[in-house]
């Protein structure tokens, strides 16, 4: 038998097929990756033990912030009664939980939490009891959940469901105290469907349909069922975040009608008027908290990536800036019951989210949670600096400009080997905050990052946003063709050594580049990417598929179906020479397993070096502690062996 053996594996070397040596360690099957490296495991050991907190919400006494924060292998619900308390943990569950839905209603003391299985996203809404530390089922297990909303009073609550339809959201209203009486008030077509607010006299719901980034509609939906569109328009609009102003008279909401940038306006019933109350602000409004006495709005702004918050008086329009807020990116708000606190999450480049809260009137700032760095010393971590570059087409006669965010590592001499980070989405935008394995990759391997914001992103208005749709796709690759020249010229950039690296659409983007720049790249890293728009678009969970097709094009007709094929980096495999990494979880129903097999399966068949990692509990993402940190000391082995190793001769 062992003789057989031998001679099967001399069979696959003699074809020039390499022998794929699998193993499992807990929740993860590696194929091709080596045994952890213990020196490699010891350097990352403190950033894997780095952590962040962010806000879910005030509890119905605004005494105490329930946070999402990590201590186990997962983020949890904790709560916190003052700055720099204790993080006293209330849910303890296998699997993440990072929101929490405070009941208003001060005699409940509750919070309704989603949570999935195993990253599957068939989220289910769970009502945890905080007298009596106990938790139940308010869904029916299996299907997917999301867009909770609490009535005013705290006695019910609506949410989307696709039970009926795996394809199609529809809007349910829910009684807290009896389930019986659940029933549906809207059947929809399409998973866009998104719930903005209830009114206080539980009338009338604020509903969003999301087609694309580029484009979404805005009703109000009766209790009763019937429904009317808001600013019906031939116009491609995007809306966003909608809120009943607190006496009735009208709604707060965001939308880029006639503007490059989401804008934050205010529609009154009684005239039918919409005003824009942020008009001469030339960025991107991305969110709005409204206070419980209705006097104040928080909004935020991203301003070339880094977040401003302002606060708006309801009364007279006039907003002014808070000033003292640390330089990052502002994530969620909640406004305190007294009126006059603003709790949010705050995360820059050199420093985790935390939760901090400030007084309106006062400016004052508090930090609330002071979430450990592994014991590093933050003055050491890397900032970026923000770059633009030029790329291939010009605007007005001049080049095009690219922004990206560059972390050099510190006293170093010489070119260091560079990793290009491309975000997901594709319309999503990078944006300067911590992040730990950047850190370490910069501050442990010297290597600098540059993390570019290529066409497509968000962030830099709707005409940027819209110039990768399509048959345009591969526009955005050329843009990191012109940052691989860029690099080139750069003196501290080792142009002989780069890699790139990305995560959903940026893994795509990564195959992309390694088909397009193989001759310029050292490796390439994928995780759960897209190998072939066609098998993606037909694979891909049903109450996405319009929803990606929007953005991607429609497989279904011919000619589109003939562009994806043409531009995938399944198509293209036999461009593909140098080594590669590829992440997948099995349970991810945005990029299904499919889309990462069939690369491997094609890389392993064209003889190239490739290491598989399979996450059996991880859907779109790496939510767990344990398959993060093991994925991360093989992305560092990968890196250490195939970028900052000798170059081939």
């Amino acid at each position: 038998m062992k003789h057989l053996k031998l001679l099967f594996i001399f069979f696959l070397f003699s074809f020039g097929i390499t022998y794929a040596q699998k193993r499992e360690s807990g929740n993860l099957v590696l194929e091709n990756i080596p045994m952890p490296v213990q020196a490699i495991q010891a350097r990352m050991a403190q950033y894997h033990n780095v952590r962040a907190a962010s806000l879910a919400d005030w509890d119905v006494t605004g005494k105490s912030i329930l946070i999402s924060t990590r201590f186990g292998d997962a983020n949890q619900i904790h709560k916190v009664s003052f700055p720099g308390g204790d993080r006293q943990q209330i849910t303890f569950e296998k699997e993440p939980v990072s929101n929490a839905f405070v009941c208003p209603n001060p005699s409940n003391q509750g919070f309704i939490f989603l949570r999935d299985v195993g990253g599957n996203e068939n989220y289910q809404l769970y009502y945890f009891d905080l007298a009596s530390s106990q938790k139940h089922l308010l869904t029916d297990g299996k299907s997917r959940h999301g867009s909770l909303t609490w009535n005013h009073k705290g006695d019910k609550y609506l949410y989307t469901n696709n039970q009926r339809s795996t394809g199609d959201l529809d809007i349910y209203e829910a009684q807290l105290n009896d389930p019986s009486k659940t029933r549906m008030i809207f059947q929809g077509k399409g998973g866009g469907w998104q719930i903005g607010d209830w009114s206080a006299d539980e009338q009338q719901i604020l509903v969003q349909e999301y087609i694309s980034i580029n484009e979404s509609r805005l009703y109000l939906l009766n209790t009763k069922g019937t429904m009317e569109a808001f600013n019906p328009s031939k116009k491609q609009i995007a809306y966003s975040h909608a809120q009943f102003s607190k006496d009735g008279k009208g709604f707060f909401f965001l939308s880029d009608e006639d503007s490059e940038f989401m804008q934050l306006r205010f529609y009154e019933f009684s005239t039918k008027k919409i005003t824009n109350l942020t008009q001469k602000i030339n960025w991107d409004v991305d969110n709005f908290e409204l206070s419980q006495s209705g006097k104040w709005i928080a909004f935020t702004t991203n301003e070339g990536g880094y977040s401003k918050l302002y606060i708006l008086d309801t009364q007279n329009n006039y907003y002014q800036s808070i000033g003292n807020i640390p330089n990052g990116v502002i994530g969620s708000m909640r406004f305190n019951p007294d009126n006059e606190r603003l709790a949010l999450t705050i995360n820059s480049a050199t420093i985790p989210s935390d939760v901090f809260v400030v007084n309106i009137q006062s400016g004052k700032l508090d930090r609330w949670t002071f979430s450990e760095t592994g014991g590093l010393n933050v003055s050491g971590f890397t900032e970026p600096t923000l770059i633009e570059y030029p790329t291939f087409d010009k605007v007005n006669g001049k080049s095009r400009m690219i922004p990206a965010f560059l972390f050099t590592p510190k006293n170093v001499s010489g070119k260091v080997p560079v990793i290009l980070s491309i975000h997901g989405g594709p319309e999503g935008q990078s944006l300067p905050t911590f992040n730990s394995l950047i850190q370490f990759w910069a501050n442990e391997m010297k290597i600098a990052v540059l993390v570019p914001n290529v066409r497509g992103s968000s962030g830099y208005g709707k005409t940027y946003l819209k110039l990768d749709n399509g048959v345009l796709r591969e526009n955005s690759v050329k843009d990191i063709g012109a940052l691989l020249d860029w690099i080139e010229k750069q003196p501290n950039l080792d142009a002989q050594r780069v890699s790139v690296y990305g995560g959903s659409y940026g893994g795509y983007m990564s195959l992309a580049c390694m088909t397009h720049f193989n001759a310029r790249l050292r490796c390439g890293i994928d995780l759960f990417g897209i190998s072939n728009f066609v098998t993606f678009l037909k694979n891909t969970s049903p109450y996405r598929q319009d929803l990606r097709r929007a953005e991607y094009g429609d497989e279904r007709d011919p000619k589109m179906n003939l562009h994806l094929e043409q531009i995938s980096p399944l198509t293209n495999i036999k461009n593909i020479t140098k080594p590669m990494l590829v992440f997948q979880g099995k349970n991810d129903p945005r990029v299904p397993i499919s889309e990462s097999e069939q690369m491997v399966n094609a890389l392993k068949n064209n003889s190239n070096s490739v290491w598989y990692i399979m996450a059996k509990d991880e859907g779109h993402g790496i939510t767990k502690k344990a398959n993060r940190d093991q994925v991360n000391v093989a992305i560092a082995q990968f890196l250490e062996k195939f970028l900052i190793g000798e170059l081939p001769k």
